[in-house]
Parts: structure tokens; sequence; C-alpha cells
């Protein structure tokens, strides 16, 4: 069942064509993958579909909604939510807080959100920090608080953007479960901006390229790996 559709999106700025007439559906429960070289309009397209950014052209169907051009908080409360590369976490808050903030935006109910983030935190071996301060979590602590957050706020779909950046071969074996996870454990629905490739191989799905803001490749993991276009965009550098 398609979950999300993405239609001829078009963004620019200025002589740049980041996003160029890009189609895509996301189906329901599925992992997919969003690669391509640095430039290649991965954050932008999630920028475009969780309404930090507007298209110059095209639509963004959210279960059947048409949600395009619409505010972050309008598109949360529909259920899609987003990481950042970095994380953003409130850090004059404990991590039980930034929990309580994120839940009060969720689409479904809020004591909900919080069990389910709290469950989370449980799994990750992060519930004995809930009195912390965000500022004294580390890097990988922090990510992790990022997506605990969003999972407060009940999302259908999560929008992954390169969560494993920084993070040790160890840590991205670890992050890697965690991710099935959210969809195996919760039933949510994901978009996943890598450049980790290898990290992505048995998690996803299908795996989409983007070079120049265009979609070149679309498919399997294997099948996206053996073609020529994909080949070509990373310079013989792509390392599975």
């Amino acid at each position: 069942m398609t979950l999300l559709c993405a239609l001829n999106i078009t963004k620019t700025f200025g002589a740049l064509k980041a996003v160029d007439d890009v189609s895509f559906d996301v189906n329901e429960k599925e992992i997919l993958a969003l690669i391509g070289p640095n430039g290649a309009g991965k954050t932008t397209l999630l920028n475009i579909i969780s309404g930090y950014l507007k298209p110059d052209r095209g639509k963004v169907i959210f279960k059947d909604i048409d949600i395009t051009a619409q505010p972050p908080h309008k598109i949360c409360r529909y259920g899609i939510v987003k990481t950042h590369q970095i994380p953003r976490p409130f850090l004059s808050l404990t991590v039980y807080e930034n929990i309580l903030v994120s839940s009060m935006y969720c689409s479904g109910n809020q004591r909900e959100g919080i069990e389910i983030a709290l469950d989370f935190l449980k799994k990750i071996g992060l519930y004995d920090r809930l009195n912390w301060q965000a500022t004294t979590l580390n890097t990988t602590q922090r990510k992790l608080l990022e997506i605990a957050r969003c999972l407060a706020a009940t999302p259908k779909l999560l929008l992954l953007d390169e969560p494993l950046s920084g993070l040790s071969q160890a840590q991205i074996d670890y992050a890697k479960k965690i991710i099935q996870g959210l969809r195996n454990d919760y039933g949510i629905t994901i978009v996943w901006v890598e450049h980790v490739i290898h990290a992505l191989k048995g998690v996803v799905d299908r795996v989409i390229v983007l070079n120049y803001g265009k979609k070149i490749a679309e498919g399997g993991f294997e099948e996206v790996m053996e073609n020529e276009s994909v080949k070509e965009a990373y310079l013989g550098g792509l390392i599975i």
C-alpha cells in the first residue's frame, strides 16, 4: 500500500537545480534509501517532504492528502517527522523533558507517544539517563535521543538524514539494528538518506539514487549497485 507519493518535485537555488523533476512512491512499512554523491539533492528532497522547503514545482501526497508546502508543524501532525544530520535536542532540558516536548506535537495519543519513546530508550540503553541534561550526552547518544524524540511524535513516516555519519563501524552495526527495529517493532515507514552505502545492505527494501538533482536509478540494493550510471556517478569510488 502506497503511503507517500512525490510527484515531479523540482527545487532550484539561483542557478542550481537541486532537485530536478523527481518522482517516487514510498510503500507502507518500507525502508527506502536515498543515496547519491554530495550535492545530489537528497537532503533538499527530505526538507521538501517535511515542509522545511517549498518546491518550485511538483506535489507531495501523503495518505491521499496533498501536503505540498504545508509548514513542518502541520506535516508533523499528519505523521511525518525528520531527524537532522546534526542532532538538535534542547540542551538545557533533560532527556525526559525532550521527549515530553516532542510528544506535544504528536499525530495521535500523547501518552502513547511518550510510552513508545520510553520503550525505545529502554531498548537502546538510554533509559537510565532520563534525568540527565541533553548537553551531557555524547554524539551517538544525541543521535539516539533525536530518534526517540521523533518516536514521541508517533510518526507513520520517519525521514532519517544521515544517521550513521561520524560513527565507528561497531556503532554503525548497532545503529542498523535500531533502524530495522523501528520498522519491525513499531511499524514505521522509513526514508533513509545515507552516505555509508555498505550499511544499507540487508536492511533496506529499495534504493533510489540521485545525481545532480535527477533520479538515475531505482531498485533493490544489489541491482542498483551494479548499475553503470550509479558507478559513474560515484567515479568508481563506491565501496559496498
